[in-house]
């Protein structure tokens, strides 16, 4: 991921920090909005080298574990001092679309669904491309894999501007974590996919050809709303600005 030197000297102060408190530093973005200039960190409980992503963790970062870091935070950047301006602290967990940002996530959650934005495009025969969503793969040699469509790419690690996991919100709403190979969507009762109409041979002189009807397409489908468009937003809190 691309860090100019404020980034890496953010995280160099921030993750030590975290990691004493028993957290994981998840994500860190230094941004200006329309209120000014806000940090945002992004943490989880620490992850054990065999921890299965597909499981639900038992603990989970509240918003009582939230407000004890932003304060123990606060502390270390007041002495550190390394923003110049005045910011906008703001501590969340990372949610259930977790942003990923090292090479142990994206080997973690090798095998889930995945959305990377590239700071510097890919070359391509059909030309550049920034944006890809498909399955990790894996990490090699400092490269993400993501197989898309049937064609995996290979993604520079420090070309990496954001990326994101892509929950699958059927689990989810049964009780899943979400992440993990996306299961097959069951095929519902009496749907029936659709076949393109196949041209006719050739028929011999004087036969008619007689159109055929299908009662079972006739019908009208209607639209029930897809659950994954629905957002669960994260915990946050945040400190006053300095």
């Amino acid at each position: 991921m691309p860090r100019n030197p404020l980034h890496q000297r953010l995280i160099s102060i921030v993750e030590p920090v975290c990691n004493a408190a028993g957290y994981e530093l998840v994500d860190l973005r230094f941004v200006l909005e329309q209120g000014g200039w806000t940090l945002r960190v992004a943490v989880d409980t620490l992850q054990g080298e065999h921890t299965d992503p597909d499981e639900v963790p038992s603990d989970r970062v509240d918003l009582i574990a939230c407000e004890n870091l932003s304060r123990e935070l606060s502390a270390v950047l007041d002495v550190e001092d390394p923003i110049p301006q005045a910011f906008h602290l703001e501590v969340s967990s990372p949610g259930i679309d977790r942003p990923l940002r090292t090479a142990e996530h994206f080997r973690r959650f090798t095998g889930s669904e995945a959305k990377i934005q590239l700071a510097t495009p890919l070359h391509l025969p059909s030309g550049e491309r920034r944006n890809f969503k498909g399955i990790l793969q894996g990490v090699e040699d400092h490269q993400v894999v993501i197989e898309c469509d049937g064609t995996a790419f290979r993604l520079p690690l420090d070309d990496v501007d954001q990326a994101r996991l892509v929950p699958d919100w059927d689990a989810v709403m049964k009780g899943g974590s979400g992440v993990g190979r996306p299961s097959a969507k069951p095929v519902k009762p009496g749907h029936r996919p659709s076949q393109k109409r196949k041209p006719e041979h050739s028929r011999p002189a004087g036969e008619r050809s007689r159109p055929q009807r299908d009662p079972q397409r006739e019908h009208q489908e209607i639209d029930t709303g897809d659950p994954r468009d629905a957002k669960i937003s994260p915990l946050s809190i945040s400190n006053k600005e300095r």
